[in-house]
């Protein structure tokens, strides 16, 4: 390890279990790895077993529910510790086994239930919350009030799961959730919570649910099994489906940092052994779930207070996957004792095993993308992870040698070339990648170059080493023709030649106030003052967002009714903190129309109802999507039987669907 990192790998201790270093993964929902009786899979066990085995102190499930009849989801969606015990501690016991072999802990995070935030398709009853308040995927939807004797019965599973946890071997368990605006958390505040009953009033009555909670289960296995708290500390809600972004002034409607310091020591007092603390709710899921938008470290200056009036160990995510900056946060003791991970363990379950042996720049980035993880799973699809596809299929996509290595020529070296030529130079093969430009990269290029897209030039600069080590040969400045093809004779051919931007076909389109995005990125061009992006998709809206922060004024005009509401869906969380940084930067936006003429002085556009209007603009960058660039695969495949086509060549989508077809083509030749 580097010099300033020895306290990552310094033991802690967490009430009586003591933990072997200082690194955590965080709790993640395990959509697709549940039985139907709410146990966990074989694949969700190799899940957990493949991060202890890469060096995780402690491991933390995903969310298990303690019953399933008050809030009644359809199975399988989460585990649920109490509805078939003897079947739960048969799987979880191994699970836990296999975790102690490799010297890691792992507490079971349980739940109450989702309350206003379960989405309807997941329910088998109507929504329940503490209060008759709003769903919050469906608003005309209202949610049914628990009742008393409903709560109690939850307090109660709660011990019961705990009773069940220790006979599985877990070491403690963490209580889901006064965060992220989930059942336990609304009854926490004020905006959600309107009960007259022991459970509601001031904060102290607000708090009785999750203080029963914790001295429930000590009570029924005792003082000395760990219970911590996944604990949010400010919500950011400004209110119903609203939520604040980091430097926005606005009245807090959930908890305040002043009310969640006060709630701490309250909880502490209750008997909770420590805090895994984050920020945020539903409202504003991109505290809660931060995309490439937040800044890593987004939750330092409020763990700082946190740990200012609490004296049990303090356990902080917030993209913290960069391995100077979790060392430099834990060494300077103000605002963590431990280093969660949650999607940088998803890319590379090897994180704390890279970092103790020096192998930082071997560590392969997360994107904050989420379209692997938080999204997959909001789309009913099992958990992943856009950069790592072996993710949650770890024994299914593990990389074997190959039983006869071939010559393979790859070309194009942007995403899909580079997993590619990866994958098939590990499995032994004599892998010679192509590149027409002087630098590999693709789309990654332009893409990085926003400062809040930097995690994208991490994972180009993980490419190139990653090749280099893989012992790819790589050939720059080689555009590569079919004669080329048949003097080198591979015995396999993949072409990776991406694709391009769309030309915007209107009068004046040649004019030289239009540019397109990526050349807009890549340098290429200056843009003005006054700026008009056609087209309102990811890539029109970031590269607004960047020039909106550059201090230009900006206007997205989009044919379709909603920004990004075309392609390839996104993670909720990073388009409503997309969508809500624009409104801050104050983007315009103009949609039900299309640019008809490029003039000199901005462009003309029609709307629906064929009026024409005209719009001022020094600049008018194309954002309009891509197209794919077959390039030579029709001539190529004629004459090497074993081509294959992949990635944005074959069809324009994301990087995850990039990688991941590479991946699996390159993990079968």
């Amino acid at each position: 390890m580097q010099k300033g990192q020895e306290k990552l790998f310094e033991p802690i201790k967490i009430g009586s279990a003591v933990i072997p270093n200082r690194i955590a993964m965080a709790p993640m929902g395990i959509i697709g790895m549940v039985t139907e009786d709410g146990c966990f899979t074989d694949r969700a066990v190799e899940y957990y077993v493949e991060r202890a085995r890469g060096g995780t102190g402690l491991i933390i499930t995903g969310a298990v529910k303690v019953e399933n009849e008050i809030e009644k989801l359809k199975m399988p969606t989460f585990p649920c510790i109490t509805l078939n015990p003897l079947h739960f501690i048969t799987r979880a016991a191994e699970l836990t086994e296999r975790v102690h072999a490799y010297g890691s802990k792992i507490f079971v995070q349980v739940t109450a239930g989702l309350g206003h935030n379960a989405h309807p398709i997941m329910l088998d009853c109507q929504p329940v919350a503490p209060s008759a308040i709003p769903n919050y995927w469906e608003p005309s939807v209202t949610c049914r009030e628990l009742s008393t004797e409903e709560v109690e019965r939850l307090v109660e599973s709660f011990a019961e799961a705990a009773e069940i946890a220790k006979a599985c071997g877990f070491d403690g368990m963490e209580i889901h959730a006064m965060h992220e605006g989930y059942l336990l958390d609304q009854f926490t505040m004020s905006f959600f919570n309107r009960r007259t009953d022991k459970y509601g009033g001031d904060l102290e009555g607000r708090l009785t649910f999750p203080i029963e909670i914790v001295k429930a289960i000590k009570s029924r296995v005792g003082k000395d099994f760990p219970v911590i708290l996944r604990f949010s500390i400010k919500s950011y809600i400004k209110g119903w489906n609203r939520g604040g972004l980091p430097g926005e002034n606005f009245e807090e409607k959930g908890r305040d940092l002043k009310e969640g310091l006060i709630a701490a020591r309250i909880l502490q007092g209750a008997g909770y052994d420590g805090f895994n603390a984050d920020a945020g709710s539903y409202e504003a899921w991109y505290w809660a779930h931060p995309p490439n938008y937040m800044k890593h470290g987004c939750y330092v200056e409020l763990t700082e207070e946190l740990k200012k009036v609490v004296s049990v160990p303090v356990l902080m995510a917030g993209r913290m996957e960069i391995p100077d900056l979790a060392a430099q946060v834990l060494s300077e003791g103000k605002a963590a004792d431990m280093i969660v991970l949650g999607r940088g363990l998803l890319a590379d379950p090897s994180w704390p095993h890279k970092v103790k042996m020096g192998q930082e720049k071997g560590i392969r980035p997360c994107l904050g993308c989420q379209d692997g993880c938080l999204g997959r799973i909001f789309e009913g699809k099992p958990l992943s992870c856009a950069v790592n596809p072996a993710c949650g299929r770890e024994r299914e996509m593990t990389l074997t040698p190959a039983q006869k290595p071939k010559k393979i020529c790859v070309i194009g070296g942007g995403l899909a070339g580079m997993e590619a030529a990866r994958v098939a130079a590990l499995r032994g093969h004599d892998v010679t990648l192509y590149e027409k430009g002087n630098r590999l990269g693709g789309h990654l290029l332009e893409a990085s170059v926003p400062e809040f897209k930097k995690d994208e030039a991490r994972l180009l600069d993980w490419y190139e080493a990653e090749l280099v080590n893989a012992g790819v040969k790589v050939k720059l400045n080689a555009e590569i023709t079919l004669e080329q093809l048949k003097k080198d004779n591979p015995d396999v051919v993949i072409v990776a030649t991406g694709s391009v931007p769309k030309d915007l076909d209107v009068p004046g389109r040649d004019k030289n106030n239009v540019i397109k995005a990526e050349e807009l990125l890549l340098g290429r061009g200056k843009a003005g003052q006054d700026i008009l992006v056609v087209g309102g998709g990811l890539v029109g809206c970031e590269t607004a967002l960047w020039l909106a922060q550059q201090g230009k004024s900006v206007t997205i005009v989009e044919m379709l009714d909603e920004l990004m509401s075309a392609g390839m869906p996104q993670c909720h969380a990073n388009k409503i903190m997309l969508l809500d940084l624009l409104d801050f930067y104050k983007v315009k936006s103009i949609t039900g129309a299309i640019v008809s003429e490029v003039t000199a002085d901005g462009a003309i556009l029609t709307d629906k109802s064929f009026r024409r209007t005209e719009v001022k603009a020094d600049t008018i960058v194309v954002a309009i999507g891509l197209r794919e660039e077959k390039g030579l695969y029709d001539s190529v495949r004629k004459e090497f039987p074993n081509t294959y086509l992949i990635g944005d060549a074959m069809k324009v989508r994301n990087f995850m669907f990039t990688i991941w077809d590479a991946f699996e083509v390159a993990r079968n030749i």
